[in-house]
């Protein structure tokens, strides 16, 4: 019963929600939730990201009085976790980053031309003029915040191949054992709090899990810009090359350059730091060029004014989804 004790002890520690904070963000749901907000002064918009919000927990998006005309939220689940991504919006677009951000830009902007922004789905707060206000975001069936904790842990544990049983907020001896194990096979400090637990099941799970697509995570110093290559299905069941670029991975942070789960053998990825130079490449030929591109067809690149690259192989066979980490060496093997 030990480790059903120690689970329900935590659960019961929770943050408080801050009494000054003018919109605070909490998260009643069993994933780690980054969120951005936007502000709408017509004619900009100030658009703030990520905001980081564990399982149980309320953090501070905005600490300002909320005096604009209205206010949008979009949220996503971690990529630490398994299975698809989650996310939480409606139905007004507006531009980010996939690193933390800050983005001024016209309301009636209809793209995002900034560089390596790209548009997602937001919900109207709908504080209505009110200074201070608190958003909930719940998932079926609702929690309260501490259910909503321990559910966190237990959905963490399984992430990383843990047993569990129901992912919920009640205590039981599975998870307790589990928990207690990671604890020790992690070296936690006895005294570490949620905090800590969670950034830590978090680190752990992004080093073993691959959301559905591809995702690039950069682990240099230097922003990078990032290619794909495919081969795809043309007219008649022919096979086409098919390259895309470029995704703009800003240091110790990852992109998701494919979101749908992977259908392919191999994907093939080109990373180059933004003097040019290329950090991870292979030997399977795609077109590219200096700025944005989709290129359909690998031949004759120079005579159609296009640069034949070299990309590396990453094996997605019998995968939905994969992360290609690269690091001060290059492409760094998968686990």
């Amino acid at each position: 019963m030990r480790g059903v004790l120690l689970l329900a002890l935590l659960a019961w520690s929770l943050a408080s929600v801050p009494a000054q904070a003018a919109l605070t963000l909490c998260n009643r749901t069993s994933y780690i939730l980054y969120a951005a907000t936007s502000a709408i002064r017509p004619p900009g918009s100030d658009t703030l990201g990520w905001t980081r919000v564990a399982p149980g927990e309320c953090e501070v998006a905005r600490k300002e009085a909320l005096t604009a005309q209205t206010y949008l939220v979009h949220a996503r689940t971690s990529i630490a976790h398994s299975g698809p991504s989650r996310a939480w919006g409606g139905a007004y677009p507006v531009c980010v980053k996939d690193a933390d951000f800050a983005i001024k830009q016209a309301v009636t902007q209809p793209t995002c031309t900034a560089e390596d922004t790209f548009a997602l789905p937001f919900a109207s707060l709908g504080n209505r003029g009110t200074a201070n206000w608190t958003m909930n975001f719940d998932e079926q069936p609702a929690m309260s915040l501490s259910d909503a904790q321990l559910a966190g842990v237990k959905r963490l544990l399984h992430d990383i191949g843990y047993t569990i049983g129901r992912i919920d907020g009640k205590p039981d001896k599975a998870t307790g054992a589990a928990l207690i194990d990671f604890r020790k096979r992690m070296q936690l400090d006895a005294n570490a709090g949620n905090a800590e637990l969670f950034k830590v099941l978090e680190r752990d799970a992004r080093g073993k899990i691959a959301p559905a697509g591809y995702t690039v995570c950069n682990d240099t110093k230097d922003a990078l810009l990032v290619a794909l290559g495919q081969i795809e299905a043309g007219p008649l069941s022919a096979k086409i090359a098919v390259s895309r670029g470029w995704w703009t991975v800003q240091p110790a942070s990852c992109a998701r350059a494919v979101t749908a789960p992977l259908h392919t053998d191999t994907v093939f990825l080109l990373a180059q730091k933004k003097n040019g130079s290329t950090l991870a490449g292979g030997a399977q030929k795609f077109c590219t060029t200096p700025v944005a591109f989709e290129i359909r067809g690998a031949q004759n690149c120079a005579t159609r004014a296009l640069t034949e690259s070299g990309f590396a192989a990453t094996p997605t066979k019998g995968l939905s989804g994969y992360v290609a980490h690269i690091g001060p060496a290059g492409l760094t093997p998968s686990p």
